[in-house]
């Protein structure tokens, strides 16, 4: 009579195993362009923070503060809109299949409107609009260059499966509209955050109290989080651009540093690689620490293991901890990495 297999058989068991380690190992999908894909892969990553917290510090510390502050204020609002929208309206992600996601983080999120959509028009066009009058260079290449960076990004969306083309033009709309309306304004509202005597306050308050009164959701999502970060970065660049303004140069009354696009030199490249290493390596080290502080001040206050995740996205916890971490990326980026690029000689 033959051996029959059972459902505990040994070679049964490892049957399912190394079947179960395959599956998990080899890719869902087959890149047939290269090309492409990290083209989009790229774009995608214009999106993420890892451009943010490199891109509009570098604006900062090496172009112009009038730009830099401009393009924040309203990444700030912007985001905080899409991101608000998405658990409003509670448009699905495309499914898969049919389509291929190369992404999972923010697969728990809602898709309508898509924030890499909204960041990308908003950032472009808002360093466009700032910068077309303050430098010389044709407005035609400013704008092909807005449009092609935005594009990119909202094609990214589509390529990598994340959204439909309904998300990603309602997103890239939403955010044209909301430069239209926010444009005449741009100048009022500078001038209130660097002179008004409750700006350091309501820069806190505000985004707290939004961060705070954020809609909820039947199960997690990461938008929460994100959005936090986000306001909590631009919070603490809104108090560096006040404290810069009161105490260190005003930015009405005297000549900000702007190292402009001509006249480029490979000295002045030096100087600009040099204040971008140290600007990042010490938001980096900001960050790092200030995750590990606020992080364990947390745990001590609400009795959690370090390992908990459930715990880490409770309300009481999330919003504080990334509040406080990225409001101090943001501090230190407009007010002590100036400061030790002038000890460096750097300025």
């Amino acid at each position: 009579m033959p051996a029959t297999v059972t459902d505990d058989h040994p070679s049964l068991f490892l049957s399912r195993f190394l079947s179960l380690c395959f599956t998990f190992s080899l890719p869902k999908y087959i890149v047939k362009n290269y090309f492409y894909y990290y083209l989009f892969k790229f774009s995608a990553a214009l999106g993420e923070e890892i451009f943010y917290i490199t891109f509009l510090p570098f604006t900062y510390w090496n172009i112009d503060h009038s730009v830099s502050r401009r393009m924040i204020i309203i990444w700030s609002i912007v985001m905080y809109i899409g991101q608000v929208s998405k658990d409003i309206l509670k448009w699905p992600r495309p499914l898969s299949p049919p389509v291929v996601k190369l992404e999972m983080r923010t697969d728990a999120e809602y898709g309508m409107p898509s924030t890499h959509a909204m960041a990308a028009t908003a950032i472009s066009f808002s360093f466009l609009i700032a910068t077309v009058n303050q430098y010389k260079y044709p407005f035609e290449l400013g704008l092909v260059a807005a449009f092609v960076f935005s594009t990119l990004v909202c094609l990214s969306r589509l390529y990598t499966g994340m959204h439909t083309v309904l998300d990603v033009i309602g997103g890239a709309l939403i955010s044209a509209v909301l430069l239209v309306l926010l444009y005449p304004a741009w100048d009022t509202i500078d001038h209130s955050l660097l002179t008004s005597p409750f700006c350091p306050l309501l820069s806190i308050v505000v985004p707290l109290v939004l961060c705070y009164n954020y809609p909820k959701l039947d199960y997690y999502s990461p938008t929460r989080g994100d959005t936090t970060t986000i306001l909590g970065a631009g919070a603490g660049a809104t108090v560096g651009f006040w404290l810069n303004n009161q105490y260190v140069a005003p930015a009405y009354t005297s000549e900000n540093f702007q190292l402009g696009f001509p006249l480029i030199t490979s000295e002045i490249v030096v100087v600009v690689l040099a204040r971008f290493f140290v600007g990042i390596f010490v938001v980096l080290l900001t960050r790092q620490l200030m995750k590990s502080v606020v992080l364990g001040m947390l745990r001590y206050r609400y009795k959690f293991p370090i390992g908990d995740l459930e715990a880490r996205r409770r309300l009481e916890v999330e919003v504080p901890y990334k509040f406080i971490t990225y409001s101090s990326v943001g501090f230190s980026a407009t007010v002590i990495v100036p400061l030790l690029h002038k000890l460096l000689g750097l300025m």
